[in-house]
């Protein structure tokens, strides 16, 4: 029994110093996924529009451009959404190594590494706002395939990184074909159709491995816009559908 004891004692000591002795994990990379709506029915021109969205892109960039290895790429949601890779940015800043540095030569180094990636998050920020106000006047703007958005993701995913997805848009999802959805022309009556739409569709969807990104939709409509023009039944089935896909959280803005 003495001897029992006495080897769990040591398999205890040996556990508890191979988990000390293990270095801390590093910070995972985030891959940010901006969703730029280029259709007819979302018009940057409007102030209250273009304001929203450089606001909400600014806050975009300095959230997750952190680090060497974040990557942000831009993608424009029209017919061809999965095809439309407008950027694709890594962040090359680096903070190097102070873990034997002096205090003093530890805060000048943490001093020069914020200096650097504020200018390269400039430099991100200002190729991100071009997009922004980038016109779209060809027939691509005629549909607007969200669900094209998914493999994209997928791939996001297959990085390892943190992914982050961010939709500039009014969700109106608007293809033409049998088996899609035209909200333009049919929109959800209420929440409970837009649910049982959003689950009839995850049943097609769920091909996609999206993993569990953090998700928002950042809408372009004022306030007191309408039920016709902000249509709740269709974030509703957004939220839905994300939900049934697996994803982590799904805000709406």
């Amino acid at each position: 029994m003495k001897r029992i004891i006495t080897c769990c004692l040591l398999f205890l000591v040996f556990a508890c110093s191979t988990n000390k002795d293990k270095p801390a994990k590093t910070n995972e990379p985030t891959y940010t996924l901006i969703f730029l709506d280029k259709t007819r029915s979302v018009n940057v021109d409007k102030a209250f529009v273009r304001q929203k969205y450089q606001q909400a892109l600014t806050s975009i960039i300095d959230e997750n451009i952190r680090q060497k290895g974040d990557q942000l790429a831009v993608y424009f949601i029209h017919e061809n959404t999965a095809k439309a890779r407008a950027l694709n940015l890594t962040v090359r800043t680096e903070m190097e190594d102070v873990s034997a540095a002096s205090s003093t030569d530890r805060e000048a180094a943490e001093t020069e590494f914020s200096l650097s990636l504020n200018r390269e998050k400039a430099q991100i920020r200002q190729r991100v706002l071009q997009q922004l106000v980038a016109q779209n006047v060809g027939s691509s703007n005629q549909e607007t395939d969200i669900w094209a958005s998914l493999p994209v993701i997928e791939k996001a995913n297959e990085t390892g990184a943190t992914v982050k997805v961010y939709y500039l848009s009014d969700m109106v999802e608007s293809v033409k074909g049998t088996e899609r959805r035209d909200f333009q022309v049919r929109p959800p009556k209420n929440n409970a159709q837009a649910e049982e739409w959003a689950k009839t569709d995850a049943k097609q969807l769920k091909r996609y491995t999206l993993g569990s990104p953090d998700i928002k939709m950042i809408l372009p409509f004022e306030p007191n816009a309408s039920v016709k023009q902000n249509n709740p039944a269709v974030t509703q089935y957004w939220q839905t559908l994300f939900s049934e896909l697996g994803v982590g959280t799904v805000e709406e803005e």
